[in-house]
Order: C-alpha cells, then structure tokens, then sequence
C-alpha cells in the first residue's frame, strides 16, 4: 500500500544555501566558546584569525592540551577502568605530575568530584566528540607559562621541572647518635667531699683514675680495674694525733708519671707513680688549695688565699710567679691545649685569661654572676673557652680569648659544675648541680641537646675524661662515681674500647 503523500518540501535555491552556510560558518561552536570564554585559556578579548596553512600553536601544546580528546573525558575513562593500572595509583600520579607539571598544579578530581549525569548513570559512554584544539589557527600572543617543562639549564629532571631537593625521593634524615642513658660502671667512693669548690678527680693518659676522699688518695686502673691506695695523709706524728690535712685537688702531669695533690695547709705535693713516693712538695699558699693545672714545665696552683701561683718542676724554688687578680677563693684552672693562655675562674665570679710570662692578666671577663669553676678549652678551635657559672647565673659562656669578645651564652636552668670538650667531635659535656643534678651532652655551636643523663642524688661536682676521649666519669655527693659512653671515637681507633665496657657492675673504689 501507499503510505500517505507527505508535504514535499519546496527546493532552495543555490543562493538560500550559501546564505545558511555562511550563517553556520558564523556562529562559533560549543569548542570554539570554551576556547573563548573566560574560564578557558583564551582571554574574549583576544581576536582568533583564521588562516589557510596549518600553523602549530606552541602555546597548546606547553599546556599539554594536543590530545584530540577533552582532557576531562580521558581522566573519567581511566578512573572508570579501575586501579589496575600502574599510573592509577596515587603515588605514581603525584610523581608524574610533579614532573610533567609544576610542582602547585591542582590535583586532578577524584570520584566524589565526578559528574552525575543520567547518561553516566545509566552506562553511557562517557566520551564525547574530539575537539578541534589541534588545528587551532592564532596570531602570535604571549604563550602561558603553565607547565613549562624546563626552568633551568642545571635541573636534574629531563622531562619537567624537578621539585625542591627532590622532595619526592629525598632520603630520610639522618638519626641522631645514641648516647646510652645509663652508666656501664658504678663505684662507691666512699668520704668523697661535697664541696663545690674542690677538684678532686682526674683521669691520667697513662688510663689511671685518680681520686681524692678525705686524707687519702686512691688510684684505679681502667686497664685492670685495679684499686690501689697511693697515700694517706692522716696522722703522722708518734703521738697519734689527727693532723687537719685533706685532700683538696688532684692532677696529672700531661704525661701521667707525676700526680700533684692540693692540700688543706697550702702545701702541694708532687708524687711520682712509678716509685709511689711524694718527690717534692711546694710552698707558697696560705691557704687550702682548690685548683691545679699542669702546663707545659710549670704547675699552677689556685688557693682560697686567692692568689694563682706558677711551680716551675726544674726550678729549685717553690714558685717563679704569683698572679693576682681575684678577690676571692680560685676554684678553676685551665692551660689551653698549645700552653700559651692560663685561664682562671674564681668565687668573686670573675674570669681571667694569663699569660705565662707575665704577672698581669691579659684579659678580664665580667658576665657570670655567680663562682666562675667550670672551664674548657676546645681542642678544635683556637682560642675557643668555655665556662659555666653556679646557682645564681647557671650559664655557660662562649669567649674568644684571641679578641677577648663574648661569642655566645646559653641558660641551662641549675648550677654549671664542669665543662669538658670531645678531643674527637665538636661537642662539649657539662654537669650540674641545684638544681637538676644531671649531666648534659651539647653540640657546638648549635647547643642542641644530644642527650640529658640522670643517676646522681646530689650536686655532679666532678668531672674526668679518659684518654680516647670516649667516656667520662662523674662524682658526687652521693659517694658514687659513674663512667658514662657519651662521645665518639676517632676514625683511627679500633673498637677494642667496646670490649672494656660490655658489662655493668658496682664495685667499690676502697
């Protein structure tokens, strides 16, 4: 059958056509708007003129946008695939992008950030017709900096610019050192004096410890863990009578033959360790003596009559030189590792800087506020001292003693008993009193905490370091002296130092 005659349309004329085709020609298409509209990367104002050769826009493709396909209809594809794929995953997606793009590109919308269109939903192909960005013809213009691959000739990343440091693939930090919390070795000493103004241990470079507990003084071998008692300068006289002298300071010659001992009466004893005899003994002071230092031939000698004297061990005489400066007791003392600089802290909180072929002092510093006895000199940096100040000031002070000039200080919150410099690393150890009782372990010159140890009940008033640098020993008023694994050793020394301090045991040093 015939289906009904439908209305014929009438036919147009050649000239209707091109009229309709120049009218399509015309009007822009949904590309073209997008191309064009504020959002997209063309500004409207920006007039787009047409030519007939291809002419590539290197602008489009810095932005990556030479895909024949909406960008955003790709990534929905490969969200819809699911994370089989490799580029799926997070991290792999954050690293390309870091290269490909610049390191603050937006993150590409997740799958909460999807479209919900009916036609998504009911399983419709999500991706649609090509836009035409490729053969897109344009006058010249200012192309946009987005994604520019390279910044620089020296970027390490051949495709894109590298993020700062590599922040994708930087390595991990490096961990600090372990200092051990807890000491290996504990002594009982017995009588040891809780005075803050004594000295009363010093640990030899023949790796002998030297203690001083009331009239007697004991030697301890850290080879041998041998206890011996050197002398006892108790009762001498036939009737029996207690004679008042103590032991007030010990120290060591730098090559460790002779031991030099500070008493109650003003007297200082030299004993030679190889005979285990007193060889000589050296007037001069009035009062007790609190502070010795050996230097190069001479043994200085600080008292509570206030005044520093200079022994010279080869002159017959008791002394060559007497120093006076301070206007109470001389409780520290310290040569500088090249012997050129005596430094002295005493309890009128002052420190003084001498020169060993002069009376006067060459140099004067003021800050502390309260008894000046910790001081070290650093064995890395010349002319670098420390000191640290009692209750009342608690901080440790920085000079250089080449252009008497304050350097820096730091509060370390309770009393400042010693101070001693690592021979291997750029770090300094300090113990204190009121009120923490602890020793502290710096680097320098950061003063960043390396480690806070704690053992002691009363006020840390002693300080040793061994030979290879690698332990310290402390004393205090509790009688105990505690031997600590807080510095390095150096490159060149072999690990036999491990095998003298594997165990933990208490022993008693009398």
């Amino acid at each position: 059958m015939w289906s009904p005659t439908q209305p014929s349309t009438p036919p147009r004329s050649q000239g209707d056509v091109s009229a309709e085709h120049r009218a399509r020609l015309d009007q822009p298409s949904a590309a073209q708007n997008q191309l064009m509209s504020p959002t997209g990367f063309r500004s409207p104002r920006s007039p787009v003129t047409y030519s007939d050769r291809f002419i590539p826009s290197r602008a489009a493709a810095a932005r990556l946008n030479f895909s024949l396909l909406d960008r955003e209809s790709v990534e929905l594809e490969a969200m819809i695939k699911g994370p089989e794929r490799e580029d799926s995953s997070a991290a792999y997606t954050a690293l390309l992008r870091s290269e490909l793009l610049d390191p603050g590109a937006p993150a590409s919308p997740g799958p909460a950030d999807l479209p919900t269109s009916p036609s998504f939903a009911a399983g419709a192909s999500p991706v649609r017709s090509p836009v035409k960005k490729m053969f897109r013809y344009q006058s010249g213009g200012q192309a946009s900096t987005a994604g520019s691959p390279v910044d620089t000739a020296f970027n390490t990343s051949p495709v894109g610019r590298e993020p700062p440091m590599g922040a994708h693939m930087a390595s991990p930090k490096r961990a600090l050192r372990k200092i051990p919390r807890a000491p290996f070795k504990v002594l009982d000493a017995p009588h040891l004096q809780e005075d803050f103004y004594l000295n009363l241990v010093d640990w030899s470079s023949q790796n002998i410890l030297a203690v001083g507990l009331e009239s007697s003084v004991y030697l301890w071998s850290a080879t041998t863990s041998k206890v011996t008692k050197m002398c006892d300068l108790g009762p001498a006289n036939s009737d029996g009578d207690a004679v008042s002298d103590t032991v007030c300071s010990v120290g060591w010659s730098q090559r460790g033959t002779f031991l030099a001992l500070g008493v109650t009466s003003g007297a200082t004893q030299i004993w030679d360790i190889a005979r285990n005899k007193c060889v000589r003994t050296l007037g001069g002071h009035r009062q007790r003596v609190g502070a010795l230092a050996w230097g190069n031939h001479l043994l200085s000698t600080g008292s509570r009559d206030r005044h520093i004297l200079h022994h010279d061990i080869r002159a017959p005489g008791d002394y060559v030189h007497r120093l006076n400066g301070h206007r109470s007791e001389v409780c520290g003392l310290k040569w500088s590792p090249d012997d050129r600089e005596l430094a002295s802290g005493g309890n009128d909180n002052q420190l003084f800087i001498w020169n060993p072929h002069s009376q006067a002092h060459v140099t004067r510093f003021g800050e502390h506020t309260a008894a000046v006895k910790a001081i070290a000199w650093s064995p890395h940096q010349h002319g670098l001292l420390a000191s640290g100040g009692g209750t009342a000031d608690r901080t440790i002070r920085f000079w250089n003693t080449a252009t008497s000039t304050a350097l820096s200080n730091i509060d370390t919150g309770s009393q400042v008993c010693n101070l001693s410099w690592s021979k291997n690393v750029n770090e300094i150890v300090s113990t204190h009193g009121y009120s923490q009782n602890q020793i502290i372990v710096w680097r320098h010159p950061t003063m960043t905490k390396l480690a806070t140890l704690t053992g002691h009940t009363m006020r840390v008033l002693y300080l040793a370091t061994s030979p290879d640098g690698q332990t310290i020993v402390t004393g205090a008023g509790d009688e105990t002296l505690r031997f600590w694994n807080v510095f390095p050793g150096s490159k060149s020394q072999s690990t036999a130092h491990e095998t003298a301090v594997n165990s933990m045991m208490r022993a008693q040093i009398r």
